[in-house]
């Protein structure tokens, strides 16, 4: 279990590094999605077979179906997620995308059998309240509705990806990661066929960035996510994944020198806070 940590929170730091990475590549958000699937099925394929693995996933048809549905939704999210960006903004569309773990938390009594106390509540709510001051301040009247519809669309596939891949128990590992991300690639591959063609132009300083998002925070924080989340408890998936956009928050004030306002630290603070008190509860529950 101590594993499963470490793996599911070094995937948080590396995804939290994506806007930065991406602020370097000078193609549109769909391009860079299915540049990004693409190089790190690459990677995962390549990983899975030579550590010698064995595809175990066609005598599991149930379990591949949600995977599956798991990697389409994993490759929509990501689409939606980018155009949100290009339409919002990355702190708006951001703050729409991570509703996701709202409604993961709010089903998992229902699909998961697990409890959801008033203690874990309050716990979540103060990551909400963190959020809303680390992002809320972005909000000045824009009435871009396509764009917000893009950001709650990324926030409900966010959620199906995350219910369907914990449905899909009896794969596990880097095959999960692998299968995962390959149907994400193939879904961003067709969209992107039918809507705009196979043709786009990369400029050579655009290679490292893009590398870089595909070799490490595409396939080995994948590798990490999903190889992680299936022996973790849901909850814990849905409240420590707002780690990842606190981090993102922290890696653009160091790294792109951006400015961080105290109501926005303090937002920070109840993020971490919010995070640690309802893990804790939940551990006093098992132990309890």
């Amino acid at each position: 279990m101590k594993k499963s940590y470490i793996k599911y929170f070094a995937a948080l730091l590396l995804f939290g590094t994506n806007g930065i990475v991406a602020s370097f590549i000078d193609l549109s958000s769909y391009e860079i999605v299915l540049l990004r699937t693409f190089i790190g099925s690459i990677l995962l394929i390549a990983l899975f077979f030579l550590t010698r693995n064995k595809l175990t996933f066609y005598k599991h048809k149930k379990d591949s179906l949600f995977l599956l549905l798991s990697g389409i939704a994993m490759g929509t999210s990501w689409m939606f997620l980018y155009e949100a960006y290009a339409q919002i903004g990355v702190s708006i569309a951001s703050l729409c995308y991570y509703c996701g773990p709202v409604i993961v938390m709010a089903l998992s009594p229902i699909l998961f059998k697990e409890k959801l106390t008033a203690l874990k509540l309050f716990g979540f709510a103060a990551v909400l309240i963190g959020i809303v001051l680390v992002n809320g301040s972005v909000f000045d009247g824009n009435n871009n509705l396509w764009g917000i519809f893009c950001g709650l669309m990324s926030a409900l596939m966010y959620a199906a990806m995350v219910i369907c891949n914990k449905k899909a128990q009896r794969i596990q590992g880097i095959e999960n990661a692998t299968l995962q991300l390959f149907a994400s690639f193939l879904t961003v591959f067709i969209f992107v066929l039918f809507k705009q063609g196979l043709t786009f132009h990369m400029h050579t300083e655009d290679i490292i960035p893009m590398l870089i998002l595909g070799l490490f925070n595409t396939g080995i924080g994948c590798f990490f996510y999903f190889s992680s989340i299936g022996k973790l408890a849901i909850q814990t998936v849905a409240v420590c994944g707002y780690l990842e956009p606190l981090s993102a928050v922290i890696f653009s004030v160091v790294l792109l020198k951006e400015y961080l306002s105290p109501i926005q630290i303090s937002g920070a603070i109840l993020i971490i806070g919010g995070a640690i008190f309802s893990e804790l509860i939940s551990k006093k529950n098992k132990n309890g």
